[in-house]
């Protein structure tokens, strides 16, 4: 599932093209789930560096043993709610005439339970908001991170994308 260059990225989201009329009906349905994905110490440790947080509890795998309840290292929260755009290429479905997706924002972000190095997470989407303008459609996701074995998820947020599509035509 890990996408590693933009022509991997665009094909994977070309897959998924569908009718806007197709897309309206998700509204208040079903959930969207994607693969699992494998959070490790090197996915952590890149992620401490780009943002430069290097908090023991995420990039020292024997301090984290003896000092955190976690029994090692886990990722920061910002990298697992990071997460949600690739979870998201491997779930959601998009409308035929996009031009480009954009992360417009979050309404409400919770961090529930912590992703320990070597567990895999995958995410859970429900359409639950879709506002259509002439050239963009701003779609509204109550998204969660799920952890495989745990009763709580990662995270969950509503989370607000925008896609900006063709004009339509005269």
């Amino acid at each position: 599932m890990p996408l590693t260059s933009v022509a991997e990225t665009e094909a994977k989201l070309r897959e998924r093209l569908i009718p806007l009329a197709q897309y309206r009906a998700y509204q208040d349905g079903e959930a969207f789930v994607s693969d699992w994905l494998t959070v490790d110490q090197t996915m952590i440790d890149r992620f401490a560096v780009a943002t430069h947080d290097h908090q023991f509890i995420h990039v020292d795998p024997e301090r984290a043993k003896a000092e955190t309840p976690y029994g090692g290292t886990i990722a920061h929260g910002f990298l697992t709610l990071s997460l949600l755009s690739p979870l998201a290429y491997d779930a959601l479905p998009g409308v035929e005439g996009t031009r480009m997706g954009i992360n417009y924002g979050f309404d409400k972000v919770r961090f529930l339970n912590p992703v320990k190095s070597g567990a895999r997470v995958r995410g859970r989407f429900r359409m639950i908001g879709l506002t259509e303008r002439a050239v963009s459609l701003q779609t509204a996701w109550d998204a969660a991170i799920e952890i495989e074995g745990a009763a709580k998820p990662a995270l969950t947020a509503h989370w607000i994308t925008l896609a900006i599509v063709e004009p339509p035509a005269d």
